[in-house]
C-alpha cells in the first residue's frame, strides 16, 4: 500500500479524518481495490469483530406519496407497477416484527411512504414501538419522512430507538433528484431526532449522478451530523421511476465507496442495503470486509438474495450475524438448511461433454 493510504488507515484508526481531498485516493484505481479493502477491514475490524448485524424492514404503507423524489418508485409521479395501500394494522406489524426477531434480525426496521407523518400516525408508531419492545428483545427503527421535535420526543418516550432518514445525495446534488422538499428538509429531521436523543441513521444512494466529490463531501457531512448507521444503497434502475441509470457503478467502483465511508466513519454501522445483488454480483462478500450490516428478505419494493442464500454466503466468508441465534440456528429446519454449495450438483451429460458429436452425424 502506498503512504497515502497508510495515512487513511491512520487517521481512522484515531477517529480524526483528513482533509477531504485526500479522500480522492480511493477512488485512484492505481490502488489496488484489496489494499483498500484491507485497510476499510483494519477498521471494520477493530470496531465490530467479525460480526454482520441482520436488519429486515417492513414497508408498513407503500405508494401514495405527495413527494416528486425522481429515484422513488413510490414517488407522485412514478409509474412503477407496486402494490400501494395505507398503513399496515397493529396486528400485522406485530406479527412481521415476530418474524424478524424469529429470522435473526438484530433490528426491525418500519419504514412507511409519504412526506411525514400526523400527529394521529405518531401515536399509532408510539403504541405500536411499545407493543414490539415489550414482546421481542429487537431493536426497532422508523422512517416516516419529515418530523419535528414534538413527534421526535414523542417515538423516543414510546421506546423507538433509532430514527432512519437518508440524506440520499450530496447538498449540491439535491435538487436534481426532488424539488417537494430541500436537502435541509431532511437535515432538519435527523437534528430534531439528535435532539429528542435518538440514534440516526441515515444514508446515499449511489448511481444517481453524483461524482466522486459528492460522495465525499457526503461521508463528511454525515460524520458531522453524528450518524450511527449509514445504509450505503445503489440505485436500482425500476420500470417507471423517474430516474434512470446515468453512470456505471461497477461492483470495484461499489466496494470502494463503503470503503470510503468506512474511512471517513470508522465507528459507524455501514449497512450494504438495497442493491447489493444486481451491482456487487459475484463480488458481494467483499461487502463485508468493509460493511458490518445488511438486509435480509429485501429492500422496499424490490426483492433481494433469499435469506438461505445471505446466510450462506456470510458463513461462506467466514462472518457471524450479531443475534441471539447463530447462522446454524437459523438453518436447523431441514428445509431451509444451508447447503454445503451454492447449487445442486448435475452430472454432464454426453451432450455437455460432447457437444459437437451430439450436434453432428459422426
Amino acid at each position: 500500500m502506498t503512504s497515502t493510504i497508510l495515512d487513511l488507515i491512520s487517521a481512522a484508526k484515531q477517529n480524526t479524518p483528513l482533509a477531504p481531498a485526500a479522500y480522492q485516493e480511493v477512488f485512484d484505481s492505481q490502488h489496488s481495490l484489496f489494499a483498500l479493502l484491507d485497510a476499510a477491514y483494519q477498521i471494520r475490524k477493530m470496531h465490530f469483530g467479525n460480526k454482520v448485524q441482520v436488519h429486515i424492514i417492513n414497508n408498513v404503507q407503500n405508494g401514495l406519496c405527495p413527494e416528486n423524489c425522481k429515484y422513488c418508485a413510490q414517488a407522485v409521479d412514478s409509474e412503477a407497477p407496486i402494490e400501494k395501500y395505507r398503513m399496515k394494522s397493529e396486528e400485522e406489524i406485530l406479527a412481521e416484527a415476530r418474524n424478524a426477531y424469529e429470522s435473526g434480525a438484530f433490528r426491525y426496521c418500519m419504514v412507511a411512504s409519504g412526506r411525514g407523518p400526523s400527529e394521529k400516525q405518531i401515536q399509532f408508531y408510539s403504541q405500536i414501538i411499545k407493543k414490539i419492545k415489550s414482546e421481542f428483545p429487537i431493536q426497532v427503527c422508523l422512517s416516516s419522512g419529515l418530523m419535528g421535535k414534538s413527534a421526535t420526543d414523542q417515538l423516543k418516550a414510546a421506546g423507538l430507538d433509532r430514527l432512519n432518514h437518508n440524506l440520499n445525495t450530496a447538498a449540491e446534488n439535491y435538487a436534481e433528484i426532488c424539488s417537494t422538499h430541500t436537502y435541509q428538509d431532511r437535515v432538519n429531521t435527523l437534528e430534531a431526532g439528535a435532539a429528542s436523543g435518538l440514534e440516526l441513521c441515515s444514508g446515499v444512494i449511489v448511481g444517481m449522478g453524483e461524482s466522486d466529490t459528492d460522495l465525499i463531501n457526503l461521508a463528511f457531512q454525515i460524520r458531522k451530523l453524528g450518524i450511527v448507521s449509514i445504509p450505503v444503497n445503489f440505485f436500482l434502475p425500476i420500470e417507471g421511476t423517474q430516474l434512470q441509470p446515468n453512470q456505471t457503478t461497477t461492483p470495484e467502483r461499489c466496494l470502494r465507496i463503503l470503503a470510503l465511508f468506512r474511512l471517513i466513519n470508522p465507528k459507524a454501522e455501514i449497512r450494504v442495503a438495497a442493491g447489493r445483488e444486481f451491482h456487487f454480483r459475484s463480488l458481494q462478500p467483499l461487502a463485508f470486509f468493509a460493511a458490518n450490516s445488511l438486509f435480509l428478505d429485501g429492500y422496499l419494493n424490490a426483492k433481494g438474495s433469499s435469506s438461505r442464500d445471505t446466510l450462506a454466503m456470510l458463513k461462506d466468508a467466514g462472518f457471524e450475524i450479531d443475534s441471539r441465534f447463530s447462522i446454524d440456528d437459523l438453518s436447523s429446519d431441514e428445509q431451509d438448511q444451508i447447503p454445503q454449495t451454492a447449487y445442486d450438483i448435475k452430472i454432464k451429460s454426453k451432450e455437455d461433454l460432447r457437444p459437437e458429436f451430439a450436434n453432428t452425424s459422426l
